[in-house]
């Protein structure tokens, strides 16, 4: 457990590791014990980020020709679907014979010291092996950190690996192949509850992390997710995509494609939450040429403010927005005041169908959707919206969208 915080909304929150940090210090441990022939209790190492990592070593076991161990996944105040399983790491050594060092450890020589069995995704003189076991998911769909096939261990895991396998191989005077094989026996269930599905991992969990340590609120991997999944979109060669902010959407979604047409057309959907700017960001530098978003009045409204997070804490300004659209279509003090008032989205739609407005705002606020949007998307692709209500159906579209689905029924 480590004990390092950071404050989010003023409390005190306990960083925790990712699952690539897990990895690396069981490696650590298991290529300690392998070489040593001695069980090892703790394993301890500096993330990426710059913070020192000590954790206790489970299920401990040496084997002959290889030696194994676990560490435990601790999320700290950022609970996830993999806080609390085991990690594990075994390590052997291909084509080993073993002698009695003179310091009295296990000393293992490869049979071939010409051959350095490599990672592929790490430097070819490389003489360490990284592979996925049980419970650890392949990449079954272009686009993501690692080939298609290739166990999904990240770019820096595998590197946390590689240096933790390097640190401990030295110590104590090793330094021929090792082989490491990273496996969590919960990983197939939980990785249901995952985003890996979705994203064209099967079979478990992924070993993840950027800098080694979990920041209890962050919204970095969410965001991550979404990127990836775009990104992934992108490399099976599609270049129309569909992004809503949830499931409000993603219910509407099915009903609407039929109508229009595009239902058979397989434009992949992306949920997007609420960072809408940040997923049309990624479409375009993913290179796609049509996006169209589909979205609840409540979310997509506050895009005629220019506003590309819609999350409430960040700015929930849906009446007052409605209220301003409204003002300039001629709506008086009471109504205006009226829709300020207002508790939903749908309220304020009533209001202004009671005042004969509805119309005449709902277009005005579609128009400064389309406007916003499409200066977010500085021309690197078309981009339009379909707004709708749960209780009224569709609301409307910017004029792009409707040029959009058109082009996509021909």
């Amino acid at each position: 457990m480590i004990d390092e915080y950071v404050i989010s909304e003023g409390r005190k929150l306990r960083m925790g590791i990712t699952t690539g940090t897990c990895a690396a210090l069981a490696a650590q441990g298991a290529v300690r014990m392998l070489l040593s022939g001695r069980a090892v209790k703790e394993a301890c190492l500096v993330t990426p980020k710059g913070i020192r990592v000590a954790e206790p070593l489970f299920d401990i076991s040496i084997d002959g020709g290889s030696a194994s161990c676990a560490v435990r996944k601790d999320a700290g105040d950022d609970k996830d679907a993999t806080d609390g399983i085991l990690i594990y790491a075994r390590a052997s050594i291909p084509d080993a014979e073993e002698s009695e060092s003179p310091t009295g450890h296990i000393s293992i020589k490869s049979a071939n010291s010409a051959e350095r069995i490599s990672d592929k995704s790490a430097n070819a003189a490389e003489p360490i092996s990284i592979t996925g076991g049980t419970g650890i998911g392949r990449v079954t769909l272009p686009g993501l950190d690692q080939p298609v096939g290739a166990a999904a261990i990240n770019s820096v895991p595998r590197k946390m690996i590689r240096e933790a396998v390097t640190d401990a191989a030295n110590a104590l005077g090793y330094d021929g192949p090792i082989e490491i094989t990273v496996y969590a026996p919960e990983g197939r269930n939980i990785a249901e509850k995952t985003f890996n599905p979705r994203l064209g991992i099967e079979g478990g969990i992924s070993i993840l992390g950027t800098s080694g340590i979990v920041e209890p609120m962050s919204l970095s991997a969410l965001k991550s997710s979404i990127a990836v999944e775009i990104r992934q979109k992108a490399a099976m060669g599609q270049r129309r995509l569909i992004l809503t902010p949830g499931n409000y959407g993603l219910a509407y979604i099915t009903g609407w494609a039929a109508e229009n047409g595009i239902d058979r057309l397989n434009v992949p959907v992306v949920t997007c939450s609420n960072f809408i700017g940040d997923a049309l960001d990624e479409a375009g530098a993913a290179g796609f040429e049509d996006v169209l978003i589909v979205g609840h009045i409540g979310k997509l409204v506050k895009l005629a403010g220019g506003i590309m997070n819609t999350h409430s804490r960040i700015a929930d300004c849906r009446t007052e927005i409605i209220t301003a659209h409204a003002a300039m279509c001629g709506a008086g003090r009471e109504i205006c005041h009226a829709l300020m008032r207002a508790a939903t989205t749908d309220a304020c739609i009533e209001i202004l169908k009671d005042a004969g407005l509805f119309e005449e705002t709902t277009e005005s606020i579609i128009t400064a959707v389309s406007e916003h949007l499409n200066y977010r998307a500085q021309g690197q692709y078309r981009v339009g919206a379909v707004m709708f209500s749960n209780v009224y159906g569709l609301i409307g579209e910017t004029q792009d969208a409707g040029k959009i689905i058109d082009d996509w029924r021909l």
